[in-house]
């Protein structure tokens, strides 16, 4: 059994930054890609950001140059640095790890006031 614990939502004004953590416990043997989703309030779900086991990253238009994501493969973690949030940015962010089928953490909340 696996799970997902993610970290760092909170309440930040806009220009303000905030760091997600996200652990994967259980029988892991690998996990590729590790990523971030968000879904804000009477909206989809949608792609934030990705990286596979080896450092390749993959970024949304809506946040790249603003958010960095970084994983450490020995503690099965990923991260999401968020810069310079916008109002918009408001959403329940979602960790994601193919292990290989995909499983979700429970969500987040990051809210940006403006």
């Amino acid at each position: 059994q696996v799970h997902l614990v993610e970290s760092g939502g909170g309440l930040v004004q806009a220009g303000g930054s905030l760091r997600l953590s996200c652990a994967a416990s259980g029988t892991i043997f690998s996990i590729n890609p590790m990523g971030w989703y968000r879904q804000a309030p009477g909206k989809q779900r949608e792609f934030v950001a990705t990286i596979t086991s080896g450092g390749s990253t993959t970024y949304a238009d809506s946040v790249k140059g603003r958010f960095t994501i970084s994983r450490d493969n020995a503690k099965n973690t990923v991260y999401l640095q968020m810069n310079s949030l916008k109002p918009e940015d408001t959403a329940v962010y979602y960790c994601r790890a193919d292990i290989p089928s995909p499983y979700w953490g429970q969500g987040t909340q990051v809210t940006v006031s403006s």
